[in-house]
């Protein structure tokens, strides 16, 4: 019996062992471990580095380095292409620190995973207009980067955060205008005018104003709405002059605004 339980013993004991020594991190403090973490993302270990990080947070809840982690875990997974933990990573660390003085940065960080969200690789290779996809992450993007510059209009961050709201800003309108085009075509007329005339109150001073005018235009033509056609001619008259769609007729070829600022990674 004796015998049978030190058997027992020892294969318990060599089997705690073997546990202790899967993780090679055990007895690394907070400090190894952000370092550590941060040489893997550095490498491009983005699953290595998301692991270190949680490791930190979970056996040191406290402290800077906790802090940190928690932040660069989000841009973990950024990297790692998942972006819905890395937004759910980014919203827990501003909830958690909103006075932490990188905030500025979850809010660019959060605006940037959203933009490049909508940006789909197969919209750079092969030009595909991003106005015509659904605008939910360039709407998301956006709000990111009002509230960044809302409140931190001093942050580093701020310039490109603009930068990316006007580019932003000219899809979002064109977006609509590319469904107002859609209605008109099918002969949806009042479709058509309802959100044309979104565009033009929401975006205004945006490249895609002008076409926004000139579905107005024809579109109340075509419900006989003669005052209101006259209305929007005079206006579409006096903010483009020299409107091409007014010489020419008809609706307007899509433009690729999309390529007059290529933003940054």
């Amino acid at each position: 019996m004796w015998r049978s339980l030190a058997v027992l013993l020892i294969v318990l004991l060599a089997g705690c062992s073997r546990f202790q020594t899967d993780d090679p991190t055990v007895g690394w403090t907070a400090q190894r471990l952000y370092t550590e973490a941060k040489d893997e993302l550095s490498s491009g270990n983005y699953e290595t580095a998301i692991s270190y990080f949680e490791k930190l947070e979970a056996r040191f809840p406290y402290g800077r380095y906790a802090q940190q982690a928690q932040l660069e875990v989000a841009y973990a997974h950024y990297r790692n292409g998942d972006p819905a933990s890395a937004i759910a990573a980014i919203e827990r660390f501003i909830k958690l620190h909103p006075n932490h003085p990188n905030v500025d940065y979850a809010y660019y960080l959060k605006g940037i995973v959203n933009f490049y969200e909508d940006q789909s690789t197969l919209a750079q290779w092969f030009g595909e207009d991003p106005s015509h996809r659904d605008p939910r992450s360039a709407r998301d993007s956006f709000a990111a980067f009002k509230e960044l510059v809302a409140k931190y209009p001093q942050s580093k961050y701020a310039p490109d955060a603009v930068a990316r709201m006007n580019y932003l800003v000219n899809g979002l309108a064109y977006h609509e205008v590319h469904v107002a085009r859609y209605y008109y075509r099918r002969g949806a007329f009042v479709a058509a005018a309802n959100r044309a005339q979104f565009a033009v109150k929401t975006y205004p001073e945006t490249p895609a104003t002008e076409e926004a005018l000139y579905i107005l235009v024809r579109a109340y033509e075509q419900l006989g709405m003669k005052e209101l056609r006259d209305d929007a001619e005079r206006v579409l008259r006096t903010n483009f002059p020299g409107s091409s769609l007014l010489r020419e007729g008809g609706v307007a070829p899509e433009p690729a605004w999309w390529k007059f600022w290529q933003p940054r990674s």
